[in-house]
């Protein structure tokens, strides 16, 4: 569960970075997408990252195929913890005790849940495109994306959307090191609670800038 999570968290970030390329136009943010994807013609130049030590082409696939047995695995460690919870819990209880606990940590399962059901709606829209609000399903990456960011409650379900991203990943962090070894003391505590605090921020506006900067005119 920890390690899935870091894996995901990283993966997070570096799509955060290729999401501001779209400031620098059209042309650097397709490149981005198109390498994102699989792109057939080798002679662009667009697959070719570990080539010749893999075929060129063959690293986006490997890294498809790694994203999504972390997601997997992340998934099968949570539904498995929750099982062995419930079942260590019992049925009786003689005093009922009430954790203290973040909003965060509370709403963890279901969380994971609510990311689960937009990643795929995310997927559907920039992938597939099968849902494409505000563009056609043969626009470029960048129209595609502008023309979905320019309706106001696009931008208002992905800011809810991130808002429950970043929750996830706050408490996701400080666990998952403390799940490591990392929490040794009431000082490592306060530092792990203070990176995830960061690390989640960085994503919420890292991941916002750019819709709410199609959804002003500020990216034509």
């Amino acid at each position: 569960m920890a390690v899935t999570g870091l894996c995901l968290i990283g993966f997070l970030l570096m799509h955060m970075y290729g999401n501001l390329k779209v400031f620098m136009g059209p042309e650097a943010f397709n490149h981005y997408a198109h390498w994102l994807k699989f792109d057939p013609d080798p002679s662009d130049g667009i697959d070719v990252i570990l080539y010749p030590l893999i075929p060129n082409g063959w690293f986006i696939w490997l890294f498809r195929a790694f994203m999504l047995a972390a997601i997997v695995l992340h998934m099968w460690s949570a539904i498995t913890l929750w099982n062995r919870a419930n079942e260590a819990r019992g049925t009786k209880y003689v005093v009922k005790k009430t954790l203290e606990q973040t909003y965060s940590a509370r709403t963890m399962r279901w969380g994971g849940v609510i990311l689960a059901g937009f990643l795929l709606f995310h997927l559907l829209q920039f992938t597939a495109l099968m849902v494409t609000p505000g563009f056609s399903a043969n626009a470029t990456p960048y129209e595609a994306v502008v023309g979905s960011f320019r309706l106001w409650w696009v931008v208002l379900a992905y800011a809810l959307w991130m808002i429950t991203v970043t929750m996830h990943v706050r408490h996701g962090f400080w666990s998952a090191f403390t799940t490591l070894g990392a929490n040794t003391s009431a000082k490592a505590r306060e530092v792990l609670n203070a990176c995830a605090w960061v690390i989640a921020i960085l994503l919420y506006v890292g991941f916002m800038i750019m819709p709410i900067a199609v959804l002003m005119r500020w990216v034509n």
